[in-house]
Formats: structure tokens, sequence, C-alpha cells
């Protein structure tokens, strides 16, 4: 390695360091301080950098090992799901988009070859940027996070057609039908690839591989197949980083795709940003500063028209109006792919080296302010909702099927779209619990309703949302979502609309626990450290600890993390039970026809005859505390016996066996 590129890494890390660690401190992006290093680091400022070319490529392989890690995270499956959004919704977004630039372009000035190659060229957004923020916000596979990356592939394939119209509008001899005979067997190859890959090459290939047990080896070859399936991608004209996304589809499917996707994270996040510092070198500063005013006036233009007609293609496609604002918003910047056709318009003299400059610095801003959008966009559309819209643009044009809530009491109400609470609603289901989920995902919830599911599809925000459910009349309301701030508004008007429901909450950080116990939470779950407590307590329970020694470490772990709040969490706190590990308290159903049916305590001779205590019995809705001996059972009592496991076997078959 050459000491100049190392000195430029060198330069970009510190002061990526640094940047990143001051917009941490204010809660800015870290995309957005890679970009400001760019900036700062690159030729039109600070001159820090002198390598940029292999910066470059550096970046390259950034971009290739992020829509790797992205395709991992999808699958074959559900890319075939999405192929209407991918074909039909990515038409529509570009070339709508396209004609809208086609038309602005002539208030610039610009001849008609520049306004077809800035409609087109500015019609595109960035696959690198969007992805990444979908991934950090788990989103990928969300309704409108399908839909965000199904129009991102149409405009990824999109690419060779635009570099032969490139050609064209240069005056170039080029043979269109020809090119796309080519370009067609080209794509039929690559997908019978990836179908072949994913179904029978690398499953095989990869259980080969792992059955050696050399993770340096399974590493390795993944790398090789990430990079030799871009490199073959590439070399029939399509981009690297539409080949890396392929080859972590082939994956996706894989057993071993967890592990995969876990080793790859961290070297991505690396090599991702040199992509978005490469792209900050990109903007010239004097320039901005002497056109300020055209720049910021086409910034905005950007950004309104991809709003307006990105959020439209999603309202087209069925989403509903708060979709719709979220995905014009997330697509309403200039990708990665446009400075590559930018830098051939400009050698070929279709833009001029001022419209040149200007598209740089309009595509550099609007990647800059991305976070901050997508940051927005749901309060946006929030605030939006309170104005006067029509129902058709509310809802949809596919909305869900209206369903009857019953009207419940004493119910479970499960809030979340994530993975913890539609398995839970599962288990809920499976056991007979009645519960309502409300479900902020209209796919998720069309699909729970069709299975038969009681589902409020909406904003848990909303107080009609929460009535819908029936909250108010709830007993037990569990809410798993993934941000802390809804997360404490859901709490609030939860505990406005029930002062006496019992509010258990999914804390994805302990930092996070003070702050929902103080809103209104009555037992906070920090996911990461219950999961690790429970690890340890079957470690220790393996190792024949003591169950009182156990459950006094485990006690004193939940001190430790949770302070004060440790004595509000009453999962696995110590009883009097621990003390004696051999008796239990279990609920026996009395079944029909059993031996204990329509007889009392004293006819059956329970405790005589079994040793077990009967401690309460539960009759429909009311309690039977300490029965009296006289107390006669009947069908469906639930008898909560006290004794070791042999003396409870006893006792249950007397009140489950039938009478012979």
């Amino acid at each position: 390695m050459e000491l100049a590129i190392l000195k430029d890494i060198v330069i970009i890390f510190a002061l990526s360091t640094f940047v990143n660690l001051v917009f941490t401190r204010v809660k800015i992006p870290t995309v957005v301080g890679y970009l400001l290093t760019g900036i700062i680091a690159g030729p039109h400022l600070l001159s820090l950098v002198s390598s940029g070319h292999q910066i470059e490529l550096i970046a390259e392989i950034g971009v290739v090992l992020l829509l790797f890690t992205i395709g991992m995270e999808f699958s074959l499956k559900h890319l075939l799901k999405i192929r209407r959004i991918v074909f039909f919704g990515g038409l529509l977004q570009v070339f709508f988009t396209a004609g809208a630039f086609m038309l602005a372009s002539h208030f610039y000035g610009i001849n008609w070859k520049g306004a077809i190659f800035f409609g087109f060229l500015l019609a595109l957004s960035s696959s690198a940027l969007v992805l990444k923020l979908l991934q950090e916000r788990s989103e990928l596979t969300s309704n409108y996070g399908r839909t965000v990356l199904g129009i991102l592939i149409f405009q990824d394939l999109l690419l060779v057609p635009l570099i032969l119209f490139s050609s064209l509008l240069a005056g170039n001899t080029v043979n269109v039908p020809l090119e796309l005979m080519i370009l067609t067997i080209k794509v039929i190859f690559i997908l019978g690839m990836v179908y072949a890959g994913n179904k029978w090459l690398l499953p095989k290939l990869l259980h080969l591989i792992a059955m050696t047990k050399n993770q340096e080896l399974f590493i390795m070859s993944i790398f090789l197949i990430c990079f030799a399936i871009a490199l073959l991608t590439s070399k029939l004209g399509m981009s690297l980083a539409l080949g890396a996304f392929l080859a972590g589809l082939m994956i996706s499917d894989s057993e071993y795709s967890h592990n995969v996707f876990g080793n790859f994270l961290p070297i991505k996040d690396v090599f991702a940003s040199f992509f978005f510092v490469s792209i900050g070198m990109l903007l010239e500063i004097s320039f901005v500063i002497e056109n300020y005013q055209l720049v910021i006036l086409s910034v905005l233009l950007v950004i309104v028209i991809k709003t307006i007609i990105a959020g439209g293609t999603g309202f087209i496609l069925g989403h509903t109006f708060q979709g719709t604002v979220v995905i014009g918003l997330a697509l309403s910047q200039v990708g990665e792919f446009s400075f590559i056709l930018a830098k051939i318009g400009f050698n070929h003299s279709i833009l001029s080296d001022f419209y040149y400059h200007l598209f740089l610095a309009v595509a550099v801003i609007t990647m800059a302010l991305t976070p901050f959008l997508f940051y927005i966009s749901l309060p946006l559309s929030r605030i939006l909702l309170k104005l006067p819209l029509p129902k058709f643009l509310i809802n949809g044009l596919f909305p869900l099927k209206e369903i009857e809530i019953p009207d419940f009491k004493n119910h479970l109400v499960i809030i979340g779209k994530d993975a913890s609470a539609l398995k839970l609603s599962m288990m809920s289901k499976y056991n007979n619990l009645s519960h309502i989920s409300i479900v902020f995902d209209p796919s998720l919830a069309r699909e729970k309703i069709n299975n038969g599911d009681l589902v409020v599809y909406g904003d848990a925000i909303n107080e009609p949302i929460l009535r819908k459910a029936r909250v108010d009349k709830a007993d037990i309301v569990v809410i798993s979502v993934g941000s802390i701030v809804p997360c404490m508004a859901i709490i609030e008007k939860v505990r406005h609309l029930n002062k006496n429901t019992y509010i258990l909450v999914r804390a994805p950080l302990i930092a996070n626990i003070e702050q929902l116990y103080n809103t209104g939470a009555d037992q906070v779950l920090a996911e990461k450290l219950e999961i690790a407590i429970d690890l340890l307590n079957r470690i220790l329970i393996k190792k024949l600890v003591p169950q009182r020694d156990v459950n006094r470490i485990l006690t004193h772990i939940r001190n430790i993390n949770l302070g004060v709040f440790s004595e509000k969490d009453s999962v696995n706190k110590p009883s009097i039970l621990d003390e004696f590990s051999n008796i239990n308290i279990q609920a026996v159903k009395v079944e029909s026809q059993s031996q204990a049916e329509g007889k009392s305590l004293i006819d059956i001779d329970l405790r005589k005859k079994t040793g077990v205590t009967l401690l309460a019995i539960r009759r429909a809705s009311d309690i039977i505390e300490h029965p009296v001996p006289e107390t006669v059972f009947q069908r469906d009592d639930i008898a909560y016996l006290l004794g070791n496991p042999e003396q409870i076997n006893f006792a249950s078959e007397l009140l489950v066996s039938k009478t012979q």
C-alpha cells in the first residue's frame, strides 16, 4: 500500500471520528458527519486528501458490502412478492419524475438534449443512503420499506439503458435494438443464476464449507461469493452494487445467513463510511456560495417534485397517506448512480460546466438532508392528517376491510409490528387468550385479518385507534415498538384511557427504562438484559447451583442494571417456594364427568388421599379463596394446588380422569 493512500485513510478516520463525536452528542446522523468530512477534506476546501481515486475505489467496496448485507436481509421469495412494485412502481416513479424535471429544465434555459438528460439524471435516488437508513431503523421489510426497495431496484436496473441513452443523446452511433436484445439476454441469465444459486448451488456449497468448522475459510468464501457475483454483473454491464445485492439474495435463504450477516456488519459500516466521504468531496463550496440562491431553489425544487411523485407512486400502489409521505421523502434525494451519468453527460458536452457543478451541489445537499427528512416524515404526516383530507387519501386506494371488534373487557391488547409482538399474538391465539392487536403496517394487518385475528390497523399514538381496540376495558396492554418517543406517547395515551390496566413495555435499551417507568409503565423489560439473564439462569441451573442462590445472583444483576426500578421487576423474583425446590403451585382444570365433579372436598378426601393443599378455586370470573370442606367442585373449575409433582399428579387423576 502506498504511503499517500495510508495518510489519506488516517486523515479521513481522524476527521470522521471528531465530526461524528460532535454530531452524536447533538444527535445528528453519522451519514451527515461523513458527508461533512468529505467536504472538509476534499479538493474544494482544505485539500487534505490527495488520493481521491483510491478513496473512490474503497467507497465502491463499501457500497458493495452495504448492498450485500441488504440482500441477505431480504429473500428471493420477498423479491418475487414485490415484483409489481419493482416494475410497475419503478416505471411510474422514474418516468413521471423524469418528465417533470424535463419541463422544469426549460426554466433554467437548458436545451432539449440537456433537459431530457437532466430529467433522468434527477429521477434516480440513492440506494446506498436510503437502504442504509432503512436498515438502521429495521424497516427494510416494512410495508413502505418494501416499496422503497422495489423502486430503487428498478432504478438500478435502468442504469445500463440510461448509459446507452446518454450515448444516443451525445450523437454516438448505437444499434439500439441489438443493445436492448443483448441487455434482455443478460437480465435473463442473471435472474436464472440467482434462482439456481439460491435454490441449489449456494446452500450446498456453504454447508460443505461450514462443515470444515474453519471460520476463516467460511468468511473468505463469503467474500469470494459477494465480490465474484458483483464483478460478474459489472462485466455484463450492470452495476457492482446490484450484483452485490443479488449475491446477498442468493445467500439469504441459507441457514448460515445470520452468521454471515453478523460478521459483515462492522466491516460494511467501515467501508460504507468511505462512500459518503467520497460523495462529500464532490461538493464545490465556492460554487455554492457564489450561486447560493439558485442552489437553494434547485434543492427545494428537487425535494418537492421527487417527494410528490414518489409519494404519488406509493399512493397508487395502495399505501395510506402516512405511507405516501414516508415513501415520498425517502426517495426525495439524488442518487449515487446519477454521478456516473452526470460524468458521462459532462464528458460528452450534454451538460455544460456550470450545470454539472449545479447538479453536484444539489445532489450532495439533498443526500445530506435525507436523514433529517426521514426523521420528520412520520411527525409531518401526523400533522398533515389533522387537515380535512378526503377519506380515500387517508386510507389509500385499497383500504383494509373493516372488521367488527367485539365489546371485550379484561382482554389483552398487543401494540407493535415487530417479531416479538407478532409471536406474542400467535401464542395468545394458540392459548385462547382474548386479545386485540394494533398493527401499523397495512400488509401485516391484512395478513392477520385474513388469518382470522382481531386487528386494528393504525398508529397507536392516536386515541381513536386505542379506543377501537377497547384499551379502556383491557386489563393488560403490551407495547413493543422500537423507538422510545412514540413508545412514551403510547403509554401516556393508554394510561389516560385506562388508569388500572397493567402496561408491559419492551425497552430496546436499559437507558430508556427510567423514562418509560416515569411515563406510566407498570413493568419494563430490557430486551437484551433479559435475554442475557435468561441465558445465565439456564447456565447456573445446568451447573446445579441451588435455586435460592440462582435467584440471589439474578436479583443482584437486576439491581446493578435497573437500580431503584429493579423493585418493580416482578419477573423471577425470589419466592418462599424457592427454598423448597420440590414444591410447586399448579392450576388443574376439573373436567366433565371426572371423579371430583359434583363432589365436595370431604367426599373425595383430597388432602388425605393425595397430600396436596387446595389453595383456591377459580369459577368463571370468581375466586373462591380458602375453600371449606363442604365446597363442591363443578365442571371447568380451576383448582390451585400446592404440593410436590407426585402429589399433584395424584390429585390431577381425581380432578381430570373420568369415573369408570
